[in-house]
């Protein structure tokens, strides 16, 4: 099930839930995915970013090519602002704090694709967190991306040794992914406003 959060003439927001793919994979089985369901509904809508397959939350597709390339700008220029959810393993004593871990694909390992910290050879990636809650084993996090890698949040918290409850990759598998892009905020492509697009987490 696709909820739309936001449509306008320039472009269109989507709740993508987990375990949903955002573009179509390989093979026939990896063809359903989120920009097919979102052109079902808006014909026109164009890929401008990706969540992980396991990530749920906000989706932006761009409705011309030209609003396409003025979003993808705005992510490349860092001048979306996201937020994410997320439930790690672990409680956290600090409050706030950051990880600035360069980041490389594993190459020893093709499925499922992986992510490593490599000090030399990788692409910086840096990752602001603030402590929402703590529970008895988990802590609730605000998570604040300053760069965009593959898997970016999950390796960057499992390399501080609170990996995100339910990931199969880098910590322990369990019913999803506890990982929520929650909030977008920009100025409009076209109209300069700002905005601000928000989905809570489900958990």
């Amino acid at each position: 099930m696709l909820e739309i959060i936001y449509q306008d003439a320039g472009f269109v927001a989507v709740d993508k839930p987990t375990g949903m793919l955002t573009v179509p994979g390989r093979g026939p089985e990896k063809q359903d995915c989120c920009l097919r369901r979102v052109q079902e509904m808006v014909p026109d809508a164009l890929m401008v970013h990706r969540l992980d397959m396991d990530t749920s939350g906000l989706v932006l597709f761009a409705r011309s090519p030209e609003v396409q390339r003025a979003l993808s700008l705005l992510f490349e220029r860092r001048a979306i602002h996201k937020t994410y959810i997320a439930l790690v393993e672990g409680v956290i004593e600090k409050n706030v704090g950051f990880v600035d871990f360069p980041m490389r694909k594993d190459m020893t390992q093709r499925l499922p694709p992986k992510h490593i910290v490599d000090c030399v050879r990788g692409k910086k990636a840096v990752t602001e967190w603030k402590v929402l809650e703590r529970g008895a084993n988990t802590t609730r996090l605000a998570l604040f991306p300053q760069t965009g890698r593959s898997h970016q949040l999950r390796v960057h918290m499992n390399a501080i040794g609170f990996p995100i409850v339910g990931d199969n990759i880098y910590g322990t598998a369990a019913e999803r992914l506890m990982l929520h892009a929650q909030s977008l905020a920009f100025n409009h492509p076209t109209t300069g406003e700002p905005l601000q697009l928000e989905r809570p987490a489900p958990f």
